[in-house]
């Protein structure tokens, strides 16, 4: 089962997370991770050119042997401009191929200029270059659209004990249909499932919310760390569940926290302005 887990690597390019006290991760101590990450069947890092200098950090210590997935920069820039950027990035990764690319805004899609840029991928995918097609998506209406509209084979989407919202409406399972990869971020709601003593007034208004899922979690006699891991571990339909980390003993606490035989339940949410943290403040 640890081998659903993947490393996100946003904190190794910039200072990211509502909870983060250390800042960005120091190169040494990323090597450190990978290699804790190699040994526990950890094999597949996602990252993007957004990502602060992600990508370089990752060039520099070696990721020859992970799957790497990685993002395209926005079609603002044109799609030559994407095509050049993703080849930087192979370059910046200090690599031939990914594993996967992703679109990382979707409101590209809308773009006059979108069919085009999916073409030149695929392109690249005939040629070798990226082996699985995919996009990073926010809500299930973008999930919906995605099916009806486009064939890939990859896919990011939010999921948590929190925020179910794609087991609920049916979206994982139509994605598993059609044999689509499914990958799961923000099992851990940037840090806020994992300490909700922390956090800023502006979550305060799901305190009471917050104070019932913690007698839940009580009740199970299980960390919060290991309720919302193996939450998400124990959801069939995904294949990937990204976690990021500050340091080796973060990942290593993840590690440990993985229990083979339990039966959890979500705890549902439903107000994107948690769900969403592109709409915290």
């Amino acid at each position: 089962m640890l081998n659903k887990l993947a490393l996100g690597t946003v904190q190794f390019g910039l200072d990211y997370g509502v909870t983060n006290l250390s800042g960005q991760v120091a190169i040494g101590e990323v090597k450190n991770i990978l290699d804790y990450a190699k040994e526990k069947s950890i094999d597949t890092l996602d990252t993007a050119s957004g990502y602060g200098n992600s990508e370089q950090v990752l060039g520099e210590v070696g990721v020859n042997n992970y799957r790497i997935i990685t993002k395209t920069t926005p079609l603002k820039n044109g799609v030559d401009g994407v095509i050049k950027d993703f080849h930087q990035s192979l370059d910046n990764l200090n690599i031939g191929q990914v594993d996967g690319l992703l679109i990382h805004n979707i409101d590209d899609t809308k773009d006059k200029r979108f069919g085009k840029l999916f073409h030149k991928l695929n392109e690249l995918k005939e040629e070798g270059v990226i082996k699985k097609i995919g996009f990073s998506t926010y809500t299930p209406e973008q999930v919906d659209f995605l099916l009806e509209n486009f064939d890939f084979d990859l896919i990011q989407v939010p999921f948590n004990v929190f925020d179910t919202r794609l087991v609920e409406g049916g979206q994982l399972k139509a994605l598993k249909k059609k044999n689509i990869e499914i990958h799961a971020r923000s099992v851990f709601l940037q840090g806020v499932l994992l300490s909700f003593d922390s956090l800023s007034d502006y979550f305060s208004t799901w305190d009471a919310q917050f104070e019932q899922y913690q007698g839940l979690v009580r009740e199970k006699e299980l960390s919060l760390l290991e309720y919302a891991l193996n939450f998400a571990l124990n959801t069939q339909e995904l294949d990937k569940i990204l976690v990021g980390v500050d340091s080796v003993n973060q990942l290593t606490d993840i590690v440990n926290a993985f229990k083979s035989d339990v039966d959890l339940k979500a705890f549902k949410i439903d107000d994107i302005n948690l769900l969403n943290p592109n709409l915290w403040n």
